[in-house]
């Protein structure tokens, strides 16, 4: 008999648990606990390796978040970390060493950037930016110490989409391990293992968490690089506090629904922007005139739940824009079930500098939006009601 084969909302919700009949709790238990007692020194040694030890090592509520989560990613499995930084340094500082060489997308976050440029040149290993959807510079960019190739899709704060076969493939030609930043993303609506990423990295904080209550990351994709970042996860001590574990285990359950309502949400509001006389330019993947929309609707199930706009007139008028609202929040991060408005050259790209964003085209005028789970339509009156305040406009509006 062929078993069913259970869909992406069921796993989110049923995912990581022993679904055999039985007397148990059916909400994981939190260990809350630093340390597990033993018998005997004999146990000891053998619980040192397992999550039963040491939290640090491990933990059994993050055992469960973890088999959730590579389920959700089809991945072999999967790692928490205590922030979605923490996921990035250290699975690079895992599987990389001094000598090494980089090729990343120029379009990623900017803490991403701050490290490439900044702090892994302390570590001998050098980066080479190349821009995002220019598939030939990827692979000019390639040099005989090219270890790894970075990417990110969709991009944040502008919404690009990569082609994630042609680049996993170009990645597996040249024997480098591939690790792309599926935030936007989310499981829900795009699986990059299934187009041959090796690693997945998310910001669990974000779409997984999906309440803006604790800070994550997480690593997904083949179990040799997963056992490797987990033994720099234990000496580095970024593990994930096995509260905030629950936390994301209760967020997780909702992620479908979410997702299904963001996405409906978002392309609502980007629909609405892109015929507003006051916005100059709309970036959302699954937009009418996106530039990889076609990409996009291939390999995504749903554009997101972010979108970004450029005002027309100035960064005050952003700044303004973005003060004007009523239901948008103004406040950092994305992924929540409320909405949220940032200026990205003032949040997640402040720690670049301008020059950097330049090349990537974040300007001062751009807006970035986390459409949440509210009506749309309350959603479109507020923005309705923030740019009307504002004075210029344009003859037509840009998209992506």
């Amino acid at each position: 008999m062929n078993l069913h084969k259970h869909h992406q909302e069921t796993k989110a919700v049923r995912g990581g648990g022993d679904l055999r009949k039985k007397n148990g709790p059916v909400s994981t238990p939190i260990y809350q606990t630093s340390t597990f007692e033993v018998t005997d020194n004999e146990q000891q040694l053998r619980a040192t390796h397992t999550d039963m030890f040491y939290t640090r090592y491990g933990n059994p509520t993050q055992t469960v978040a973890e088999a959730a989560i590579a389920q959700l990613e089809g991945a072999d499995a999967a790692l928490l970390f205590a922030s979605g930084m923490g996921a990035i340094t250290t699975s690079l500082l895992a599987v990389l060493k001094s000598g090494d060489h980089i090729v990343a997308q120029r379009d990623i976050y900017g803490g991403t950037t701050k490290f490439f440029s900044q702090w892994l040149p302390k570590f001998g290993i050098e980066t080479t930016f190349v821009d995002t959807t220019e598939y030939d510079q990827h692979a000019r960019a390639i040099q005989p110490n090219t270890r790894l190739l970075y990417l990110e899709s969709p991009t944040n704060p502008l919404l690009r989409v990569i082609d994630l076969k042609r680049l996993s493939a170009l990645a597996k030609k040249h024997n480098l391990i591939s690790v792309i930043d599926s935030t936007f993303a989310t499981p829900i609506n795009t699986r990059p293992v299934e187009f041959g990423i090796d690693l997945v990295m998310h910001s669990g904080t974000k779409y997984f968490a999906g309440h803006a209550d604790l800070i994550c990351g997480i690593m997904a994709g083949r179990r040799d690089l997963i056992q490797k970042i987990q033994d720099a996860r234990t000496t580095l001590g970024v593990c994930m506090d096995p509260h905030a574990a629950w936390l994301l285990l209760r967020g997780i359950k909702t992620l479908a629904v979410r997702m299904q309502r963001q996405n409906d949400n978002a392309l609502r509001v980007a629909e609405f922007l892109s015929q507003h006389p006051k916005v100059g330019r709309v970036h959302y993947p699954f937009l009418s005139g996106h530039p990889q929309r076609a990409l996009a609707m291939e390999q995504m199930q749903g554009g997101g739940g972010v979108l970004s706009f450029e005002v027309v007139g100035t960064g005050d008028d952003a700044r303004r824009l973005t003060e004007s609202f009523r239901l948008f929040t103004l406040a950092p991060s994305l992924g929540g079930v409320e909405s949220l408005v940032s200026i990205p050259v003032l949040t997640s790209h402040a720690m670049i500098s301008p020059e950097q964003r330049q090349k990537m085209g974040v300007t001062e005028q751009l807006v970035r939006l986390s459409v949440g789970i509210e009506n749309a339509d309350d959603l479109i009156a507020d923005l309705d009601q923030a740019l009307s305040q504002m004075g210029a406009v344009r003859e037509h509006a840009e998209v992506g």
